[in-house]
């Protein structure tokens, strides 16, 4: 894992927020999911089914934010 960022399994809410920040910046990129997952994976050493998780638990609280986002980068 890369320096300074936190243990998955020693400090599970702080890596669970530090993975919802980096998708909350993907989306100001305009990124949709696989893009998104891909690019935490490359860059910041996140495995993909971890953002994956929180993708969709993000999708689940955050629907009609989602709906809107979605349909803005489609066009």
């Amino acid at each position: 894992m890369a320096y300074g960022f936190p243990c998955l399994h020693c400090h599970p809410h702080s890596y669970i927020r530090m993975v919802q920040h980096l998708i909350e910046r993907c989306l100001l990129l305009h990124m949709d999911r696989d893009q998104c997952i891909k690019a935490i994976a490359e860059q910041a050493g996140i495995r993909p089914l971890v953002t994956l998780t929180v993708w969709r638990e993000l999708l689940k609280e955050n629907g009609e934010f989602f709906q809107e986002y979605f349909h803005a980068i489609s066009q």
